[in-house]
């Protein structure tokens, strides 16, 4: 692999790509990029040029004799490719705005990678990311696929289990928000903590320790309501009681509030929608605002408004990433990747979400060891539901749907819950084929949601 690399994007038209771009300028000495291609759909053309132009324009203003090319062609990017990062949205803010709506409707958590709105964002992911793989395979067998698609673990198991891509790792932001705000917490320079974290993405636990073995743990506990206690943007801080977490002795993550405190966000969730949409719908507006700025022929670089998107460092985490197996650096990094009897109760081929080494040879995962007993049945319902979720996706067998729903902590299992996952189907059947027959069925029955705003979205042509 050695010698001049090529990198290709897909979702390249996201807001999120001059992050991308900038983490690869910092890195250039270390990773001597000749060609980056940016690949989107026909429905993100007009945001991939104005993307490629600001991306093209900031390797010009570093210096580095970079190429970008845009296409709406996957299979002609793909040729030779020595990495492959994955940041694309089936669906695009739309669909998420279908997640959220309809379960908040019926008075159910509606968010991007939980509950309902997280089983179909997988739905309509699966069969996607499948296409990718066979393309690779024909086109780029050696490559690397860094995926920082969401829902990011259950895709990457999708990935490695089910199409047989070994070459793959999963990333998420949280962990390194959390590595980068805790020491300012404690007063310490980041290089005097030592972080380990076991979980699933988006369901996970960490430790912490200073450099001669003090567990700081506890410390952070007591900090972890505040302001800026490691809880990234996009997610309503309810408070932790403190007593359970001091009980755990863990660092839970902060989509974790959905869980422990599921009544607060829902009920925070339910307001927002009232009063001002849902968080995909104001995630579309802080969206266009970023398009405008990004069309200005003078800016060459990332600008500041880009962190109110909600997902700041994931793209810089895959560059990090990219550069540690390039370069074999032996780098601690979050990641998801095989569990290899990292975490003791799930299977060894199971996708997991844990502090690893990374290396040419890709993740090698730190052993966290035997979980307590509560955090080991989490973890293992949590996995149970993932695994169903993908069968589902795979086979478009409606009774796995439903099961996966049923098992799914965040959706309140029972007739409410058929109807949401029934509305879902209907609602994204564009790009649901695998259930075809069922939704054929549904719409017979006269199945449709009555939100406005998602049935003004459908005869749109969304």
């Amino acid at each position: 692999m050695k010698g001049s690399i090529k990198i290709v994007t897909i979702g390249g038209g996201s807001s999120y790509t001059p992050e991308l771009i900038e983490g690869f300028i910092n890195r250039y000495e270390e990773l001597p990029i000749k060609e980056i291609w940016l690949v989107d759909i026909e429905d993100g053309k007009e945001k991939l040029e104005i993307v490629g132009r600001l991306a093209q324009r900031m390797w010009d203003a570093a210096g580095y004799k970079v190429k970008v090319y845009t296409t709406l062609n996957r299979q002609e990017a793909l040729v030779n490719a020595d990495f492959v990062t994955t940041q694309f949205r089936v669906g695009l803010l739309d669909a998420r705005i279908i997640d959220e709506r309809i379960p908040l409707l019926h008075g159910m958590l509606g968010q991007e990678t939980n509950g309902a709105g997280g089983v179909f964002k997988a739905f309509r992911t699966i069969p996607v990311m499948k296409e990718i793989i066979k393309d690779m395979k024909a086109l780029c067998p050696n490559a690397w696929l860094i995926n920082f698609t969401n829902p990011s673990g259950i895709i990457t198991e999708a990935v490695i289990k089910q199409f047989g891509w070994e070459k793959c790792i999963g990333l998420c932001n949280v962990p390194g928000i959390a590595m980068m705000n805790e020491p300012n917490v404690l007063g310490m320079e980041p290089t005097k903590l030592h972080h380990q974290f076991a979980g699933l993405n988006h369901f996970h636990w960490h430790k912490v320790f200073d450099n001669q073995g003090n567990d700081m743990t506890d410390q952070l506990i007591d900090h972890i309501n505040e302001k800026n206690g490691g809880t990234p943007a996009n997610i309503y801080q309810a408070e932790f009681p403190l007593e359970l977490l001091h009980t755990m002795h863990l660092l839970p993550c902060g989509y974790h509030r959905y869980y422990y405190l599921e009544k607060e966000m829902l009920e925070h969730s339910i307001e927002e929608f009232r009063c001002g949409g849902t968080r995909a719908e104001q995630m579309k507006e802080v969206e266009a605002e970023l398009f405008k700025i990004y069309q200005n022929p003078d800016l060459t670089t990332k600008p500041e408004q880009l962190k109110k998107r909600g997902g700041a460092y994931y793209s810089d985490t895959a560059c990090e990433c990219i550069s540690a197996i390039y370069n074999d650096k032996g780098s601690h990094m979050v990641v998801s990747t095989k569990n290899k009897g990292a975490i003791s109760c799930l299977d060894s081929e199971s996708i997991v979400e844990v502090s690893s080494i990374i290396t040419a040879k890709g993740a090698s995962p730190i052993a966290w060891g035997k979980m307590r007993s509560a955090e080991k049945g989490w973890v293992q319902i949590m996995k149970a539901m993932e695994e169903c979720t993908i069968e589902a996706a795979l086979s478009g067998d409606y009774g796995q749907a439903l099961e996966a729903f049923t098992i799914n902590p965040l959706i309140q299992s029972g007739r409410e819950a058929k109807q949401i996952l029934d509305e879902l189907l209907v609602a994204h059947a564009k790009y649901l084929p695998q259930f075809d027959e069922k939704i054929g069925q549904l719409k017979k029955d006269g199945v449709a949601s009555k939100d406005a705003v998602v049935v003004k979205l459908i005869e749109n042509g969304y």
